[in-house]
């Protein structure tokens, strides 16, 4: 499979890097598939009982905000300080190389592709990114850059201090899609969204590799994506996931981590 990988990858004039969470995993973030793995991850909410979906609620930022940011605070940090691993500047010698147009769409909110070196203008965040605020009334449709320090007290994940809109200073959010979120602002996205069908467009007819990385069927988006792209002519979608590899012919499946499968397809080219 690998081999039959990399001639897809040789061929392609269009690469389209689909990537879930796992994509992460090999720079050090965090797993958080199962209560387990996310309270691995943050012992404190283990000790509370309180899951990934309650910690990413947007109500937070409302009844506690200190409870909130603690959560994305740390996450932002995280985010800032993580070093992107080597298979993200695999994928960039290969479009390099082939002189290839290229897309990302990634349901990762923490900003890693841009740090890799991809361009900004050619990115997807379908669940919107990290590194951007928004009002949590919204008192506006205002988004801006997240520039703010937020230190976080790890034995109680709760943020010292509050990022506040910049408009009515109330506290801000994340501009993030969370779980029952009726505030999130959509609109960076929806730019994303139509520079991406743009692209389809212009590229419709050439020689296409979809990449996927550690993209699970508990939040089928990313897989849906792949599997839509997949459907057209000339296209072959590449699924990379330890766990939930499963593809139908005639694209191909390869059962392991990102970084581990983007080096054997590179040992074939």
């Amino acid at each position: 499979m690998f081999r039959h990988a990399a001639e897809a990858v040789r061929e392609a004039q269009v690469f389209i890097i689909t990537a879930g969470a796992g994509m992460g995993v090999d720079s050090g973030l965090p797993d958080f598939r199962g209560d387990r793995g996310f309270w691995t991850a943050y012992p404190p909410y283990a000790r509370l009982g309180i899951s990934f979906i309650d910690a990413a609620n947007p109500e937070h930022f409302d009844r506690d905000p200190a409870f909130g940011w603690g959560f994305y605070g740390h996450r932002t940090n995280l985010y800032r300080a993580t070093v992107p691993h080597e298979g993200f500047a695999i994928m960039r010698g290969w479009i390099e190389r082939n002189r290839a147009a290229s897309f990302v769409v990634t349901s990762n909110v923490d900003g890693q592709f841009q740090k890799a070196g991809y361009p900004e203008e050619s990115i997807l965040e379908v669940h919107g990114s990290i590194h951007w605020l928004q009002c949590t009334t919204p008192c506006n449709r205002r988004i801006w850059a997240n520039r703010e320090e937020i230190p976080v007290n790890p034995e109680t994940m709760r943020a010292r201090s509050i990022p506040r809109c910049i408009s009515c200073r109330t506290v801000s959010r994340p501009n993030i899609l969370m779980f029952g979120d009726y505030a999130w602002l959509p609109e960076r996205t929806t730019a994303q969204e139509r520079r991406f069908a743009r692209f389809r467009e212009e590229c419709r007819g050439r020689r296409t590799v979809v990449i996927e990385l550690g993209a699970g069927g508990a939040i089928p988006t990313i897989r849906r994506t792949s599997e839509r792209l997949g459907d057209e002519p000339h296209t072959t979608v590449i699924r990379i996931n330890p766990r939930e590899a499963e593809i139908d012919a005639p694209h191909l499946s390869l059962p392991c981590g990102a970084l581990e499968a983007l080096r054997r397809i590179g040992e074939f080219l």
